[in-house]
């Protein structure tokens, strides 16, 4: 889990899969915040509501995910591979509480909640995760269930 962590540290964007009831695909890059809840992952990400991935996520909350940093060659491949379901936070608590540490993440949106606040604010809870690391062998990966 400690690579877990250091990776979702590091890296600021994921790339959202989402689909509408027809199976019509979508990806979208979005600024997230990672939540280890005693080993149960949550993601938190903000998005217009009007957006295609919004409205995908309205009409089915099934989605996956992808997060990776840039790399050049083979060796250096790894990140995650997640799926899941999202949705919208309704709760105030937990809104608050995303929004802290989306800020530890993200400083330049302190002074920016006004702005922020009025996109919707979805968390991601994946039931599936797979690491890949080829630093540890090609082809390497660990895969958990929540």
């Amino acid at each position: 889990m400690e690579r877990i962590r250091e990776l979702l540290a590091s890296i600021s964007t994921m790339t959202l899969a989402t689909a509408d009831l027809q199976g019509n695909p979508h990806a979208a890059s979005v600024y997230f915040v990672a939540v280890d809840n005693e080993g149960c992952w949550k993601f938190y990400f903000f998005s217009d509501q009007q957006s295609q991935h919004s409205n995908h996520i309205d009409q089915n909350p099934k989605t996956a995910a992808a997060i990776y940093p840039e790399c050049q060659g083979w060796r250096d491949i790894k990140g995650l591979q997640l799926r899941g379901e999202t949705y919208w936070v309704e709760s105030d608590a937990e809104w608050d509480s995303a929004w802290r540490h989306y800020q530890d993440k993200f400083r330049f949106v302190r002074s920016m909640k006004t702005v922020v606040a009025q996109n919707r604010l979805y968390v991601f809870t994946p039931n599936w995760i797979r690491l890949l690391d080829n630093s540890q062998g090609f082809g390497y990966k660990k895969e958990w269930r929540q």
